[in-house]
């Protein structure tokens, strides 16, 4: 949360100089799971043009409908209409069980699997 992007890199430039190439508004969809403190995971789609919010919006149902049989949460998404980018947070025993709920659901399996550490 941050009242502008230039809030937002300036918070990151002064507490240890490290500011993010792209900072984008994110404006809320589907309500956030709660997180439980399990594994994190970031997946990215590539779609390309033509990705709608109001259809990653259908296929995150899909999503959360079938997550329980790969003991994954899905947490939170978002959207990039204009790059045709979307990012998936979830909680996940591994990188294998998001692809896999991800195949279950619709089909569209992510470019990328990143697991989301602390930098402490």
């Amino acid at each position: 949360h941050a009242p502008s992007a230039e809030a937002a890199a300036e918070v990151h430039r002064s507490s240890h100089g490290l500011v993010a190439d792209e900072i984008h508004e994110v404006e809320p969809g589907i309500l956030p799971a709660p997180a439980t403190g399990r594994r994190l995971f970031m997946d990215t789609h590539r779609i390309g043009a033509g990705l709608k919010a109001d259809d990653v919006a259908d296929a995150h149902r899909k999503d959360l409908a079938v997550q329980g049989r790969h003991d994954v949460s899905f947490l939170e998404y978002w959207v990039d209409e204009a790059e045709g980018v979307l990012h998936c947070l979830a909680e996940a025993p591994d990188a294998d069980a998001l692809l896999e709920t991800h195949r279950e659901a619709h089909g569209l399996v992510p470019d990328d699997v990143l697991e989301v550490v602390d930098g402490r």
